[in-house]
């Protein structure tokens, strides 16, 4: 048995290098010989016996989580024995990391910790060498053929559902990939395929799996980049105000249509940086989404970790880990592949107890995830089969950078991905909107999303520019990808806009950024960096020329614009996007700031130029996307610039 004797100490499990945590407890209460399994194995109906003696008939014993999400389960002692005492089990105490505390009238004492862990059976076998068993079943049916994994081995559940794996437990975790057409539990909106282990190899751990059958062919995702809730620039306000508001009707709009719906962040959920100094961790951001009427998978992003640990990835990412999963898996959705990458190594440089490090990171996949990645890829013969590869850094750098790869060792992703025909990469990290399509590789496409946070919140903040938008122009959103079989599209959605909402123009002849308009309240310094940041703009454009951005662009869309029924000539250019402009860096200004780097303007090769033959004539502009789907704007000019613009 994995067993701790307590009172001195308590053991808590290790893997790879996190530390074996050793914590001295007072006993006020005068129990002895108290012991407590670092695995709590139950069945349900079965009941829970703690050994020691000291206790009394009225003592409450406490299951609080560790994580901090869940409830607290109060449990009334059922019996007493010589060796201990016996509780009666309860429906609402869920898999997970607990603290146990005795309650007597007005004192707690914690007496131990342990990992609750529900198990179909406790008489499967062991075998030789093979350290984490288990079942994967539906209402107690094994279920055959479902992936199983720790991370860097692989089984298949066999035709009674049972599987063994020679795990090394260094990962922590052993996990399945959901089949197609099944769903798990969710906890707080955290899909539950995930279960941690004690790390000790010397034992064979069980840890089984329920899964439920729910028809997935029809489904709807959609991908959240770059939430960054820090409680700052009055994110938690704008977030739970405008995007909760706005993902629930999206996730309503779907149901009506009876496809399943889901959401699958795109890392930095958080932001390290804010989680010490504002007390905002991973833990924070699951309160504010907890909620939500539906399943979030996650992705890890270079935010998403302890600041505090340095050169060591695994032990930073470790409460990313234990609350919201591994940190690279996989899952089925209907006929589409879905896999979730970490392509981040944090190094943070400098960091220790107390000390926010430089929060530095590689953007690389690690060749123990490529070698698991290759092999999961392996189990799927259909090659045509839609495959949707998820991580935070791009794999493919900005066209407008004219660099190849942004995740450095990107052509190994690449080569694993050979032989399939229909592959999606989605990505976040960048706060704006761009898409790629390579010739040498015209069955990989990639979509790189704008942020649900925009330009970290601070367009929105109070007193400045009241709008929500991104560095490229984009409004602050998210993409929704629909699945129909092995049909899937996708669109970017603006955060209180409707789907149609695909593009913004502008009349140049009225777009003018000086500082008396746009920062007003400046002082003579930094009114005289106007045209450090607003370029062009700063000068009167009166050449009848029109800026569409259209953000989510890519080389098999189509524009067309006509003045008086005549079809203009359309010009891809490279440029800021004006409103960005004056909606962050000009609101910087205004109070006598230097604006961020990060968080300025960029160029963007997502805009367009068509030149009119007079000020004064309407333009009818419609815009066609890869899928037949046409948006249009009947622009009447001329057209004011504003904060408020669509």
């Amino acid at each position: 048995m994995l067993s701790t004797t307590l009172l001195n100490y308590t053991f808590v499990g290790c893997s790879k290098s996190e530390p074996v945590v050793k914590e001295a407890t007072s006993n006020p209460l005068q129990l002895k010989h108290l012991s407590m399994p670092a695995v709590l194995n139950l069945s349900k109906g079965n009941a829970i016996n703690i050994i020691g003696t000291g206790f009394k008939e009225k003592d409450i014993i406490s299951f609080s989580p560790r994580s901090g999400q869940g409830t607290i389960i109060d449990l009334s002692i059922k019996e007493f024995n010589d060796k201990g005492i016996t509780l009666d089990y309860s429906d609402a105490l869920e898999d997970g990391k607990y603290d146990i505390t005795i309650k007597r009238e007005s004192t707690s004492q914690l007496i131990g910790k342990t990992v609750v862990n529900h198990v179909l059976r406790l008489d499967i076998p062991d075998k030789p060498n093979m350290t984490v068993k288990g079942i994967v079943h539906t209402e107690g049916k094994g279920i055959a053929n479902v992936l199983v994994t720790d991370g860097e081995i692989f089984t298949k559940t066999d035709a009674d559902g049972i599987y063994y794996l020679p795990s090394s437990k260094k990962n922590g975790v052993v996990y399945i990939t959901i089949p197609s057409n099944y769903q798990v539990a969710r906890r707080n909106t955290v899909p539950q395929f995930f279960k941690l282990l004690t790390g000790i190899t010397s034992e064979s751990e069980i840890r089984d799996f329920e899964i439920k059958p729910l028809n997935t062919q029809n489904h709807a995702i959609a991908f959240l980049a770059d939430i960054h809730l820090a409680n700052r620039n009055d994110d938690i306000k704008q977030f739970q105000e405008n995007f909760l508001k706005d993902i629930q009707e999206t996730s309503e709009y779907y149901r009506a249509q009876n496809k399943q719906f889901y959401a699958l962040t795109l890392g930095d959920q958080s932001w390290d940086a804010y989680w010490y100094d504002n007390n905002f961790k991973i833990k924070e951001y699951l309160d504010n989404v907890k909620d939500l009427p539906f399943t979030i998978f996650n992705t890890i992003g270079n935010h998403d970790y302890n600041p505090y640990i340095a050169m060591n990835d695994f032990v930073a990412s470790a409460e990313y880990r234990n609350i919201l999963g591994p940190t690279y898996y996989s899952m089925n959705l209907g006929n589409v592949h879905y896999v979730i990458l970490d392509n981040v190594v944090y190094t943070n440089t400098g960091g220790n107890n107390g000390i926010i490090g430089d929060r530095e990171y590689d953007n690389i996949v690690t060749p123990e995830q490529v070698k698991w990645l290759q092999t999961n890829l392996s189990f799927i013969e259909d090659k045509s089969k839609p495959v949707v590869v998820v991580m935070h850094v791009p794999l493919y750098s900005n066209p407008t950078s004219g660099s190849n790869y942004a995740t450095k060792n990107g052509q190994e992703i690449v080569d694993a991905l050979a032989g399939f025909t229909n592959v999606k990469i989605m990505s976040g990290h960048t706060h704006i909107n761009y898409r790629v399509n390579k010739l040498e590789t015209p069955h990989i496409s990639e979509e790189n999303i704008g942020a649900v946070s925009a330009t970290w919140w601070w367009t929105g903040r109070s007193g400045y520019a009241d709008n929500h938008i991104c560095k490229d122009g984009s409004p602050g959103g998210y993409s929704i990808m629909e699945a129909e079989g092995s049909k899937t599209k996708s669109y970017y959605k603006g955060i209180g806009f409707a789907k149609e909402y695909q593009f913004r123009t502008y009349d140049l002849n009225n777009v003018l950024i000086t500082s008396e308009t746009h920062a007003p309240k400046a002082n003579a310094t930094y009114k005289a960096k106007t045209a450090t940041y607003a370029g062009e703009y700063t000068k009167e454009n009166k050449k009848n020329e029109v800026l569409l951005n259209v953000w989510g662009y890519n080389k098999n869309w189509k524009i067309t614009v006509k003045e008086n029924g005549k079809e203009l000539e359309v010009k891809q250019t490279t440029k800021k996007d004006p409103l960005h402009i004056i909606s962050y860096a000009m609101q910087r200004l205004n109070v006598n700031a230097e604006p961020t780097s990060s968080f300025i303007s960029g160029n963007t090769s997502h805009l367009f130029l068509v030149t009119a033959s007079s000020p004064k004539s309407t333009l009818e502009i419609m815009v066609e996307d890869e899928y037949g789907n046409i948006y249009e704007e009947t622009m009447t000019r001329p057209k004011a610039f504003s904060y408020s613009m669509r």
